[in-house]
């Protein structure tokens, strides 16, 4: 009878480690993006190489390849991480459920106005869609505008569980606000950041009938 566990084996609840070739395939992928978007955001996309970004990583070109099949697809690799990174960050700042609606509000504004500022890749996300002038454009997915539509959905679903008397109309008119009047101050600021949370999180909140 042997007391100790079999090699290779895990504990109960334990997460099994990756193949080793699994697991430097994900940290492969992991330094590329992180390499692409330092160089994107140098000195733009359209300065961007495959070779470029390879050097960065120091991974082989043919490794990059393999990966992302082309400099389109690591755009495109690009793009998703950035807005999923991006919309993890809103939902987090939305804060869990106990926390008040107008502070959810205003600290999700506020982190999606800085963000954007202080991040280019993640300004250029976000509006290339709305100026189509970026040459991120043609990553942006298969949505016209995969931030905007995502972001809405987050915040309907957040706003219907914290307003549950609300109608559906009403959920749609404070999340429609909010959104694009986040967006569109991106691209046309009109307060400080600060300023601009208060006020946008105020108007949603006075379209559901709170004061």
């Amino acid at each position: 009878m042997h007391s100790h566990e079999n090699a290779g084996e895990t504990a109960p609840g334990e997460e099994r480690p990756d193949p080793p070739r699994l697991a430097w395939r994900k940290e492969m992928r992991e330094r590329v993006l992180a390499a692409a978007h330092e160089l994107t955001c140098a000195a733009g996309w359209d300065q961007v190489s495959i070779s470029a970004v390879a050097e960065r990583a120091e991974v082989s070109r043919p490794s990059v390849y393999k990966e992302f099949g082309n400099r389109a697809g690591l755009g495109r690799a690009l793009v998703v991480r950035e807005t999923r990174s991006f919309l993890d960050g809103v939902v987090d700042a939305l804060g869990p459920a106990d926390r008040h609606p107008r502070a959810g509000l205003e600290g999700a504004v506020l982190f999606a106005l800085t963000e954007a500022e202080h991040n280019p890749l993640v300004r250029a996300v976000i509006t290339a869609a709305r100026r189509g002038s970026d040459s991120l454009l043609p990553y942006l997915t298969a949505r016209t505008d995969p931030v905007f539509d995502a972001a809405q959905h987050i915040l309907r679903a957040w706003l219907t569980e914290r307003f549950p008397a609300c109608g559906e109309e009403d959920i749609d008119v404070a999340t429609d606000l909010i959104v694009r009047m986040t967006i569109s101050h991106l691209v046309l600021p009109t307060w400080p950041p600060p300023t601009a949370a208060e006020r946008l999180s105020r108007a949603a909140l006075r379209a559901l009938g709170e004061t």
